[in-house]
């Protein structure tokens, strides 16, 4: 019996201790990022599209103050901060517009791309606008787009954020489920909900495969976002906005800040 209650002794210890260094680590990996510069790169869900207070300067891209990457940057005080994302963007643009800051001195990257590559607006105008059958077929299409043309994209400009921030952590952010399922809700069937939210899961885990063969971090917003899906009650995604259609299923100030935010802050 004293013998099993010293063993639990030192497990808890070591328990304690391993725990301690876990977030002494994080604390020092955040302090590092700090040290350098800070660029973000990538689309809509980085710009910060449906959270408002829009940079003027920024036009099109539409670069928020309530977006994820200016949080962090404001927060963390980095030496430099370069925010090149971009509403719209996919990875062609990203490759072609957004990586001059880049650069040795480079302490932190964070990109998401791929949803416009794999058609995303066109799949949820056509969700919306269409029938079930409709809907699942172009979901299909995208699937298979995700499947054999968007890895080779993807690596595309995971190669060129290396190359030029040979140094840089870098932080691939994913997408969210979009909605909240087995809830009575308005809007698309179930099985639009469904598909979607597979689709989701389904670019989210080709997205994160490359990021590894990288070696960079994968962000998974799925988990700070579960709870808030549309339908959800308390939603941190905009439904279909027809008087800002461009705003439609992007997060709002409280999905960039709630749902973005503490992930970029753990893996970074």
């Amino acid at each position: 019996m004293r013998r099993s209650r010293l063993a639990a002794y030192v497990s808890s210890l070591l328990l304690a201790a391993g725990l301690a260094l876990t977030g002494a680590t994080t604390a020092q990996a955040s302090q590092l990022a700090a040290t350098g510069g800070y660029v973000a790169l990538g689309d809509s869900y980085s710009s910060g599209v449906g959270a408002g207070g829009y940079i003027s300067s920024s036009g099109d891209c539409k670069r928020s103050t309530k977006a994820h990457p200016y949080l962090w940057a404001a927060a963390h005080s980095p030496s430099s901060f370069d925010f090149t994302a971009c509403s719209g963007a996919r990875t062609g643009d990203v490759l072609a517009n957004q990586l001059t800051p880049l650069n040795a001195t480079t302490a932190l990257v964070s990109v998401s791309i791929g949803g416009n590559d794999a058609g995303f607006a066109d799949v949820m105008t056509t969700c919306v606008l269409q029938s079930d059958s409709s809907c699942l077929s172009r979901i299909a299409t995208a699937r298979a787009y995700v499947d054999s043309t968007l890895p080779g994209k993807l690596d595309s400009v995971y190669s060129a954020i290396r190359a030029k921030a040979p140094s840089a952590r870098v932080v691939v952010i994913g997408y969210p489920r979009f909605y909240k399922l087995g809830t009575t809700c308005l809007g698309l069937s179930e099985t639009k909900r469904k598909a979607i939210n597979d689709a989701a899961d389904h670019l989210d885990t080709a997205v994160a495969a490359r990021a590894a063969g990288h070696g960079f971090v994968f962000g998974d917003v799925r988990g700070t976002f579960a709870g808030h899906e549309i339908c959800s009650g308390d939603s941190w995604l905009h439904s279909v906005n027809w008087l800002n259609i461009g705003e439609s299923y992007h997060p709002t100030a409280a999905g960039q800040s709630g749902g973005y935010l503490p992930v970029l802050n753990s893996a970074a």
